[in-house]
């Protein structure tokens, strides 16, 4: 992947992610993006009341992912990191 490419990924992944935070932010939490990697793997830091939720990996899995792959098909998976 060049830059050119990465860099765009990046923009729609955070314009994707920006759909994603009202919804995180009414529960007390927030995502916030962290990189994408060459064979694109999505990484994100949940935060606040996302970063403790035991329901956080549904939250990451059935919400984030679903929105993100749905727009970008590419997308292989979205990972929590702290």
């Amino acid at each position: 992947m060049t830059e050119v490419e990465k860099n765009n990924y990046e923009l729609r992944i955070k314009e994707i992610l920006s759909l994603v935070r009202p919804y995180l932010q009414a529960d007390g939490g927030d995502i916030e993006f962290v990189d994408v990697s060459e064979d694109l793997i999505v990484f994100v830091n949940l935060i606040g009341a996302c970063g403790t939720c035991p329901m956080s990996i549904q939250t990451l899995k059935f919400g984030v992912e679903h929105a993100l792959k749905n727009a970008i098909p590419e997308i292989k998976e979205v990972v929590a990191v702290s």
